[in-house]
């Protein structure tokens, strides 16, 4: 049964649902640590644009040794995404290596936020 207006997910055989849409909806964490020219070229404002714009939730911040460390939560095609983004960064960045962690989502984190060194 449908409500006016609201679509319901594409189901297949007896209550299962289209593996791409399980996929679409699965949600997932990534911590990365990025190395290159990251720092002072507007890394962790770019990365929190892009991952607010995705609807991703998690953190950016500056390391003491020049690099730049992010977690994000969310649903895994659009993780990939910014795992993209973060291969290339901003304009201005170098990204010489990207360390990847993938892990189970906590769902700790309401939105995307920078985070600063204390």
């Amino acid at each position: 049964m449908q409500s006016r207006g609201v679509s319901q997910p594409a189901r297949i055989g007896t209550g299962g649902y289209a593996p791409t849409l399980l996929m679409r909806m699965a949600k997932t964490r990534l911590h990365v640590v990025v190395e290159g020219i990251v720092q002072g070229v507007f890394f962790r404002a770019r990365t929190r644009e892009e991952a607010s714009s995705l609807g991703l939730s998690g953190w950016v911040r500056n390391c003491l040794d020049g690099r730049v460390e992010a977690v994000f939560e969310g649903e895994k095609d659009k993780v990939e995404k910014i795992l993209k983004w973060c291969k290339k960064g901003p304009q201005g960045a170098t990204v010489r290596n990207v360390e990847e962690n993938w892990e189970e989502a906590t769902g700790e984190f309401d939105s995307f936020s920078i985070k600063y060194l204390e």
